[in-house]
């Protein structure tokens, strides 16, 4: 038989999908990638091993994941369009690296995956599977007419897994679907398929909402070298983390209960397809306020200014799953040596749903207090301004300006 690396979750989809493979004649290799969605992987395990999987693979990937993606994008400030933190792409290309992996270690050239022909996540683990392991064949199931002919949606789904007596804890009335990782968990579908229909109460996971967050202040001091966060301390009770998962952890549980990181947002899936969709990303608001603050003191203008219009593409890439191009790793590299300047400390107070920094110091500042000063000359000579303001209004004073006509000039 043909060894088949499911990408494996315990959940519905992919239990029929297991299922399935094995009834096509496969021999299925489960593997789970832990990138911290705090679920029971030895019941998944355990799951996967009664529906007939050979082999089960359990993979933590959290460290890497906050390592090696989350604090990169953080150095690069990526936003996706201008408001969404990137924590489901961020998780895939991991997810992808490790699934490529397994498939080399237990001798396989075929991978599956449940993910949709109509989602981002199809494209994010398959771009990624191509790019790290050009020779594989991919089974995804959702794009097979085969597939597609026998389950035409959730109903088919369940009643597959009755017949075979795969336990499942979906329902046949879900009111929306989540997806969770160490960096956020984003919530879509069901009653949110309505842009204008108002998030269940008691839907959000990670964070307390900001009107039930403490009527006090939480102060933090968070420190970056070259652009990576490496210290985070509450001001308050001293508590200090340094290791990256573990600050991670940290910022998730003090921000989510000071109600930060919620976003509700329509975007543009890369398919062309509009979504709804509902985040929360404690940890990863706070540290990507705290650098972008740092940035102001310690970059230089115009790199700067350069940064910020490398941004929106950076994010882009991530979003839409080109991680291993070579435009990324083009991009990661530029992202890098301007992060050799940002260096420093970032002081700032969580309050019901607000990140408000308070302070920053870099070791190298491009600000300079003398320099800033209206109280001294700090080696600035003022007269200079008016030369400096006449050049740069050659051009404004020209007869083809159209606001000179407008008044009469």
């Amino acid at each position: 038989m043909e060894k088949v690396v499911l990408a494996y979750s315990g959940g519905l989809d992919t239990s029929v999908i297991l299922k399935w493979l094995l009834e096509k004649g496969y021999e299925v290799i489960a593997y789970i990638g832990d990138v911290g969605q705090a679920e029971d992987f030895e019941a998944a395990k355990a799951k996967a091993l009664k529906i007939g999987a050979s082999e089960v693979h359990i993979e933590d990937l959290k460290e890497e994941f906050v390592r090696d993606y989350i604090f990169p994008m953080i150095r690069g400030g990526a936003i996706y369009e201008g408001r969404y933190l990137l924590g489901t792409s961020l998780a895939r290309p991991v997810i992808a690296k490790a699934h490529v992996e397994v498939a080399r270690r237990v001798g396989a050239t075929i991978v599956s995956h449940g993910a949709t022909g109509k989602g981002n996540d199809q494209v994010r683990f398959e771009l990624g599977y191509y790019a790290l392991m050009p020779e594989v064949k991919v089974l995804a199931p959702w794009k097979m007419e085969e597939f597609l002919s026998q389950f035409k949606g959730r109903t088919d789904l369940l009643d597959y897994c009755d017949k075979y007596g795969i336990e499942v804890e979906a329902t046949r009335s879900k009111p929306y679907s989540m997806d969770a990782n160490l960096m956020h968990i984003s919530y879509e579908a069901g009653v949110l398929e309505d842009p204008a229909a108002r998030p269940p109460v008691g839907m959000y996971k990670m964070t307390v909402s900001p009107q039930e967050a403490p009527d006090k202040t939480t102060s933090l001091k968070i420190s970056f070298d070259k652009g990576t966060p490496v210290r985070v301390e509450n001001l308050a009770d001293g508590t200090v983390k340094s290791e990256p998962l573990e600050m991670f952890n940290y910022l998730n549980k003090i921000a989510g209960e000071n109600g930060v990181g919620r976003i509700d947002v329509v975007e543009n899936r890369y398919v062309g397809i509009k979504s709804r969709g509902c985040y929360e990303t404690p940890a990863g608001t706070v540290l990507w306020k705290a650098h972008q603050d740092l940035e102001t003191i310690s970059m230089d203008r115009e790199v700067f200014r350069m940064k910020e219009q490398m941004q929106p593409r950076l994010a882009e890439l991530i979003y839409n799953g080109y991680w291993f191009s070579p435009e990324m790793d083009y991009l990661l590299n530029s992202v890098d040596k301007c992060q050799e300047v940002v260096t420093g400390n970032v002081y700032l107070d969580l309050y019901k749903g607000n990140v408000i920094v308070v302070g920053r110091e870099a070791e190298n500042e491009a600000y300079d207090a003398n320099l800033a000063s209206m109280d001294i000359e700090g080696g600035y000579n003022q007269k200079d301004a008016e030369g400096f303001i006449r050049i740069n209004a050659v051009r404004l004073r020209s007869s083809i300006n159209p606001w000179r006509a407008r008044f009469g000039g």
